[in-house]
């Protein structure tokens, strides 16, 4: 299977316009088969861009795979003669002249359901006719539907996206240069609890998504944002008041669950408001707060934590933006999930009309236990099932864990007296340098990625394309990353002038985000509908390492030196350089041989 080969079967899919639901005219074979190709395609990367798989429904609706489809039809006919049921037996409970006068309510009923936004004629976006006016969908232009929403309305809704994207990763690491203070507080001298108050934020990243994703499908995206928003609140307070150093702890992952649900729901609420055409530059201004987010907050840290308010001023000011960004989402924050907002309308109908036949189009019948099935049950069975997926998910979460082990330990290194004896409200500039070779990374990695596919895919574009060309410049990357822990670890470890283990942080960062960004391409293109189910198998193993890898850092250092120290980790990157070149070579065999099928 090539990237823009596809797993399972497409399922038929009426000609219907993707915004009023209304039909063309008849088309050829071949030009609706072009046309089913499009639109599974504009479905792939618009689940890519939720961060949910491609059978979320979306403006369009659903694509399925077959065992999905034949799921789908079952559920609605099940449901369909259940509400056939219930209104057979109110009609014989009725007297005949009732039945007779409902039966000319009926046909108000209907009309009313079509001026509403039915489509008559059409089909379910599975493919499965609906030759009836019960099936509630957009009318042409309808004010309701997010994409004709207001331009203000949107940028509002997406800016408020933004800064909750920002200050949930701002969260994760604006705590590293008070740590000491903590630990002098708490009268705790142990180096890998110093490193995980730290890094246990990051666990919450790794549980928060298998439980808010699915809900968001249920119970929509606002009340969900709004929920995550108090708890995220009311655990900053409590990181602020800790009573003890355990339940710093408890607070910060508690705080980190709930601080994951912008970052994971996000991109769902801009693709929900935004045609693909026009979202990139939303969706930038989020991932920038995502990577940026950690590279900025120990720079805040820093000078809080220096300042005669102390640490816990670190969480205050967290709550402080956090409540401020809560209160407006509050206020200005609309519900965009195009699931909910039909299903609301059919509810209001069916009270306005008396049919209980009228359902949504978008409505599968999937139970909340399914919901969560598949958000969950899917990621963890590719994380034990699938070898590319095990080698990427081992990769990255080593590489994951190197970035939140110097965000844990560089405070520590450049403040020690015998090294850098820079003071807390300084230190966090440090951080500067990896934050400059993450976005030469990204940049180098964009340019280079995309002049490989549009070389392999020819210039009448018809080349085809495979998962592993995502992976040609991933060498770079794992060559880059332990020569910048070579560099840091010797020039530390010899007092070198502060300003060359700050560049050799660059060269680890933009090693770093080479390799992330390659292998996640990579996953995605593999499993293309379940893209999401991938990253989240990805993101759980990564979150992991990278809560549990600094916990050893400060350890190693004061065991090893910072030479030897970053020398080991360095060592341990040296030999991982293999890998690209053997995923390169043999990651089609891999990918091919060991698909896992009913996913």
């Amino acid at each position: 299977m090539t990237g823009s080969q596809l797993p399972g079967q497409a399922a038929p899919v009426s000609n219907i316009n993707e915004r009023d639901g209304t039909h063309h005219a008849s088309t050829t074979p071949s030009e609706e088969a072009e046309r089913l190709a499009l639109q599974r395609q504009k479905s792939i990367e618009q689940a890519i861009d939720e961060g949910h798989d491609a059978d979320i429904p979306s403006d369009i609706g659903y694509v399925l795979d077959e065992q999905g489809e034949k799921r789908r039809k079952e559920a609605i006919r099940r449901n369909s003669l259940a509400r056939a049921r219930s209104h057979a037996s109110q009609a014989r409970s009725s007297h005949h002249h009732d039945r007779d006068h409902d039966h000319d309510h009926d046909v108000e009923k209907e009309a009313a359901a079509d001026k509403s936004g039915s489509t008559s004629g059409a089909t379910t976006s599975g493919g499965e006719e609906e030759n009836d006016a019960n099936v509630i969908w957009w009318s042409e232009n309808d004010p309701e539907n997010p994409y004709n929403w207001p331009r203000w309305i949107k940028i509002l809704n997406v800016g408020l996206i933004s800064a909750q994207t920002f200050i949930a990763p701002l969260a994760s690491s604006i705590f590293a240069p008070g740590v000491p203070s903590v630990m002098k507080e708490f009268r705790n001298s142990s180096p890998e609890l110093a490193s995980f108050v730290v890094s246990v934020y990051i666990l919450g990243f790794a549980a928060g998504p298998l439980v808010i994703a699915p809900l968001s499908e249920i119970y929509g995206r606002l009340i969900v944002y709004h929920g995550c928003n108090v708890c995220f609140i009311a655990f900053l307070v409590a990181c602020a008041v800790a009573p003890s150093f355990n339940s710093l702890i408890a607070f910060r992952f508690l705080s980190g669950i709930f601080g994951s649900c912008a970052v994971t729901n996000g991109g769902g609420t801009i693709s929900d408001m935004i045609t693909q055409e026009k979202r990139a530059t939303a969706m930038s201004l989020m991932t920038m707060g995502v990577l940026l987010g950690p590279i900025i907050a120990p720079i805040i840290g820093g000078v809080i934590s220096d300042s005669d308010l102390g640490w816990r001023w670190v969480f205050w000011v967290l709550t402080i933006l956090a409540g401020v960004v809560a209160l407006c989402m509050l206020v200005f924050g609309r519900e965009s999930y195009a699931p909910i907002l039909l299903q609301r309308r059919v509810e209001r109908l069916r009270k306005e009309t008396g049919n209980e036949m009228l359902r949504s189009k978008l409505d599968i019948g999937l139970s909340p236990s399914d919901y969560f099935k598949r958000s969950i049950v899917r990621p963890l069975k590719m994380l034990v099932f699938s070898p590319i997926c095990i080698i990427f998910a081992i990769y990255i979460a080593i590489v994951y864990g190197y970035m939140y082990l110097m965000f844990t330990t560089i405070s520590k290194v450049f403040t020690d007296p015998e090294t850098y004896n820079f003071g807390t409200k300084i230190v966090g500039l440090v951080f500067v340098g990896m934050g400059v070779g993450s976005l030469i990374g990204l940049v180098f990695f964009s340019v280079a990625s995309n002049r490989i596919m549009k070389a392999k895919a020819g210039p009448d574009g018809k080349g085809t394309c495979t998962p592993e060309d995502r992976l040609q410049v991933l060498p770079i990357g794992a060559i880059f990353l332990p020569a910048g822990f070579f560099i840091y670890g010797w020039t530390a470890q010899y007092h070198v002038h502060w300003i060359v283990p700050i560049m050799s942080h660059a060269l680890i960062g933009f090693g770093n985000i080479v390799i992330f960004m390659a292998i996640s391409m990579a996953l995605i293109d593999t499993f293309t509908i379940y893209a999401a189910s991938a990253l989240a198998a990805n993101t759980v193993a990564r979150s992991v390492f990278g809560a549990v890898l600094p916990i050893f850092g400060l350890r190693m250092y004061d065991t090893l030196g910072l030479g030897w120290g970053n020398s080991l980790l360095a060592f341990i990157a040296v030999a991982l350089i293999p890998v690209p070149f053997l995923l390169i070579r043999y990651g089609e065999l891999l990918r091919t041989r060991y698909e896992i099928k009913n996913l």
